[in-house]
């Protein structure tokens, strides 16, 4: 089921009487109260936004977040009784979009909750008209090349009409290799753009993780994880890869062909 809302918090009363009051206002919202129900439910449901406690049974809302943000680019909004700048700054930098401090008035939460939906719907109908943009665009091309079936390149990503080594498709969030398209998770996808965009150049470590993760809680384990993931999907032999060569010491290098 896709609900609009997500609340994960172990205050089950309070987390309740939240959802009673949303529901109020027509906006379909589901609890759970740890952890491990939070990924639980995503793997089953589908939701818009999440409100994330970071004080749970079992484990903390940040380590949530980071595990989250991995795969998902819908809004977090942290909700905590814990009160340090030091909090919210964390909050903030590891992925979260909002930090509301309890005790907190329902009125103002839902307001934020909207604001935050409204963007999630405006995404998704631009998403949806980019991608009914480019096959119209498709439709064309193929219609004055007498129906070839010539694979059309993103935009960005070579030659129109040709079919490059490798592109990216920011629209569906995917790669296309081959002619091939292969979807990507969120930071997947995050990680390959950010190599695309300076493809054939040695981008560092530190950039990376600037760029894709925007904060200095992770490690290079994390980092490689999602290298050796992006190899699984584009090159022909992850362990010798030909597209995402390791630049030793430094960072790493797309290479594709000019």
């Amino acid at each position: 089921m896709r609900y609009q809302v997500l609340i994960v918090d172990d205050e089950q009363d309070l987390a309740k009487m939240t959802a009673e009051y949303f529901q109020m206002f027509d906006v379909s919202t589901a609890v759970v109260g740890s952890a491990a129900e939070c990924y639980d439910f995503l793997a089953a449901n589908e939701a818009e936004l999440i409100l994330l406690d970071i004080n749970l049974g079992d484990g903390s809302g940040f380590t949530v977040c980071r595990k989250l943000r991995e795969e998902y680019s819908l809004p977090i909004l942290f909700i905590s009784a814990r009160q340090s700048d030091d909090d919210v700054l964390a909050a903030l930098t590891i992925g979260g979009d909002d930090y509301i401090k309890k005790p907190y008035s329902l009125s103002v939460l839902l307001a934020k909750v909207k604001v935050n939906l409204k963007r999630v719907g405006e995404l998704r109908e631009a998403q949806a008209a980019e991608r009914e943009a480019s096959r119209a665009a498709a439709g064309g091309r193929s219609g004055q090349n007498g129906g070839s079936g010539t694979a059309v390149a993103p935009a960005g990503s070579g030659e129109p009409g040709t079919v490059p080594e490798i592109a990216i498709d920011p629209a569906t969030m995917s790669a296309i290799r081959r002619g091939e398209r292969i979807p990507l998770k969120a930071k997947e996808f995050a990680l390959l753009r950010c190599l695309y965009e300076h493809k054939n150049t040695i981008v560092t470590k530190e950039n990376l993780f600037a760029e894709v993760w925007g904060d200095a809680f992770y490690g290079d384990g994390t980092l490689n994880v999602h290298i050796r993931k992006l190899r699984e999907k584009l090159e022909d032999d992850p362990n010798s890869p030909k597209l995402i060569k390791t630049v030793w010491g430094t960072g790493y290098l797309l290479e594709i062909a000019e």
